[in-house]
């Protein structure tokens, strides 16, 4: 009885180890293919960088200037003639920093002016919002913008000019349906409490003025 129960372990024995080699090859196998190329991080050398590009910096600094309540003038031109009068409103800006200091989210409520079907203007509610920061990886300033005016949302790609204190964006939009318009906006800080955003849009080529905000910060 006893012979009989050892040969049972060992044939026990032999059919748990045939079993778990195809399990030891595997994981062999993974090991190697998780094995890094030669000259590319590792896993720890990754999750190190990850952690530095996480981080907010010097130029997200740069974009915190803006945290804070504003008043805003809009002047706009459907017209690309600069000699045309523009239309013109008015409303509130309040920007504040989220997820430690990484993003600024602006939210902007007023008056537009639009044309009616009559061809008077008419006073529209306004509100908008946008999200800035600065992606570490790309080492680009980035953003995005929507309204109650449209159901898409922009998304933006900028730089930072520090002599001129002016952030540049550039963007590709499509305003209607197979239409789409290259953009420049270019916000230029003043000082801490004035700041004017200029928007430009192509038209057939020739680059046109149709925007400009003048910001005051409220205190």
């Amino acid at each position: 009885m006893c012979r009989s129960k050892y040969l049972q372990g060992i044939a026990a024995l032999a059919l748990s180890a045939a079993m778990s080699m195809p399990l030891i090859a595997q994981e062999s196998g993974a090991k190697k293919q998780d094995k890094p190329a030669a000259g590319q991080p590792n896993e720890s050398e990754m999750m190190a960088m990850m952690m530095e590009l996480a981080k907010p910096g010097e130029n997200h600094k740069v974009l915190a200037r803006g945290v804070g309540t504003w008043t805003y003038a809009v002047k706009m031109w459907m017209n690309p003639d600069p000699n045309a009068a523009p239309m013109e409103s008015s409303g509130t800006t309040v920007a504040r920093e989220v997820l430690g200091g990484r993003y600024i989210i602006t939210e902007h409520t007023g008056k537009m002016q639009m044309p009616g079907a009559d061809g008077k203007m008419m006073d529209i509610e306004f509100k908008g919002m946008s999200t800035e920061g600065y992606d570490n990886v790309k080492k680009k300033f980035v953003a995005t913008w929507i309204d109650n005016m449209g159901t898409g949302i922009a998304s933006l790609e900028g730089t930072y000019d520090a002599g001129t204190k002016s952030l540049t964006y550039m963007a590709e939009l499509e305003m209607m349906p197979g239409m789409k318009t290259k953009v420049r906006e270019v916000i230029k800080i003043k000082d801490n409490d004035h700041r004017v955003m200029e928007w430009y849009e192509d038209r057939g080529g020739t680059e046109v003025k149709t925007m400009e905000i003048t910001y005051t910060r409220k205190t």
